[in-house]
């Protein structure tokens, strides 16, 4: 074998390895999720919660998007450590989660949540720069390593859907604290940090803020996690009070995440092809179309899966779109912070207000209206996608 195919082989085992590491990450940090977003509500309701609290304690874990990715984003940037901070973060989720344990009354599971979600949010938005930069002039292939994630969220939703049939749903903290577990462990591989500079652009962070460009990405990304509220609060308990079982309602939620899985395949061949802009006003087309159909055809099986296949517009489409344009829009030496506002003005702002005001309206006017006036935010980020989002280059 010749230098050159030895250094060949040697450079695929270290992409494996990367890969492999990235990916294990992803893969139980959205595990996690699978766990929470289907049956958390299911988990609240079983403990006694009624419809208002049940939405406003899951609103606490959006709310924690808004403070936690900024602040720690801002270490990040300012400390280079930000894999230390993954470490950390991954430590104390575990550690306050097993606060749950201890009490049942709303108020305790108000501030356990709080405390909870304080360090498991501000973890990922760190580890995407961590990603990124690890991956160094092979960027475009984010969403394959990505779509681990979503095998993870896959994973945990189906499995646990199976459970659930023949166990108590009161064993869901037991399966969630486990997966903890794993994230813990995953974020004590060694990865390649972005070099860290004290030389830092005055007002850089401010300066990116204030772009039209970016303010316009900001309130589209804000109303499209608006309009997921009732999704991620009250979907699984809306299907089951159609008479969908619990592997039933595990499985449309899988096929979303397996249509989100799907695209990433084929993400970076999108992304060459298209410009942001369209595959942004596509996808939340398609998104507005998915929550019309969830709010008037849910009582017939096939229209639920069509719309949950829309889930790889609604969530994995927008979300590369996203990672893609904080790297190239916001200043290298502010990455984190860029990424921190984008989590934190979407899933933070965005969801949290999804989530308090659909149960609202699921108390007063039931889940069809909720779902339908979620079709009317993603309709107006639409709307603002199409007159104010404008880039002038081809292709990402």
């Amino acid at each position: 074998m010749s230098s050159e195919d030895r250094a060949s082989c040697q450079q695929d085992g270290s992409d494996m390895r990367l890969y492999f590491k990235l990916s294990s990450f992803y893969f139980f940090y959205f595990a996690l999720l699978g766990g929470l977003a289907p049956y958390w509500g299911l988990y609240l309701e079983d403990t006694g919660f009624n419809t208002i609290e049940i939405a406003q304690i899951t609103s606490v874990l959006m709310v924690t998007k808004i403070l936690a990715p900024n602040l720690w984003g801002w270490v990040g940037d300012h400390t280079g450590k930000r894999l230390e901070l993954v470490r950390y973060g991954s430590l104390f989720t575990f550690v306050f989660f097993l606060a749950f344990y201890i009490d049942n009354q709303f108020w305790w599971f108000i501030s356990v949540m709080a405390v909870f979600s304080f360090f498991w949010n501000a973890v990922l938005p760190q580890f995407e720069v961590i990603t990124l930069h690890s991956l160094g002039e092979r960027r475009e292939r984010y969403s394959r390593v990505r779509l681990w994630g979503s095998l993870g969220f896959v994973a945990s939703v189906v499995l646990l859907g199976i459970i659930f049939d023949h166990v108590s749903i009161s064993y869901l903290p037991d399966f969630l604290l486990g997966i903890i577990a794993f994230i813990g462990l995953c974020s004590l591989f060694r990865f390649k940090q972005p070099a860290y500079s004290r030389q830092r652009a005055k007002g850089a962070f401010l300066k990116a803020l204030a772009s039209p460009l970016v303010m316009s990405f900001l309130l589209i990304n804000f109303l499209l996690q608006l309009s997921h509220g009732p999704y991620y609060t009250f979907y699984s308990i809306y299907m089951e009070d159609l008479g969908y079982d619990r592997s039933t309602i595990g499985v449309l939620w899988a096929v979303g995440v397996l249509a989100e899985v799907l695209l990433f395949f084929i993400m970076h061949r999108v992304m060459q092809r298209f410009s942001l802009r369209d595959i942004v006003l596509l996808s939340l087309l398609l998104t507005t179309l998915r929550w019309l159909m969830v709010g008037v055809y849910s009582e017939y099986l096939v229209m639920v899966v069509l719309a949950q296949c829309l889930h790889a517009a609604s969530f994995g489409a927008m979300h590369a779109v996203a990672i893609h344009f904080v790297h190239r829009y916001f200043p290298v030496n502010i990455h984190g912070q860029g990424q921190a506002i984008y989590a934190s003005v979407s899933f933070g702002a965005g969801g949290a207000l999804g989530a308090i005001v659909s149960g609202e309206i699921v108390n007063a006017y039931g889940s069809p209206m909720a779902f339908n006036l979620a079709a009317v935010c993603s309709g107006l980020a639409l709307l603002i996608g199409i007159f104010s989002f404008k880039i002038k280059s081809h292709s990402a």
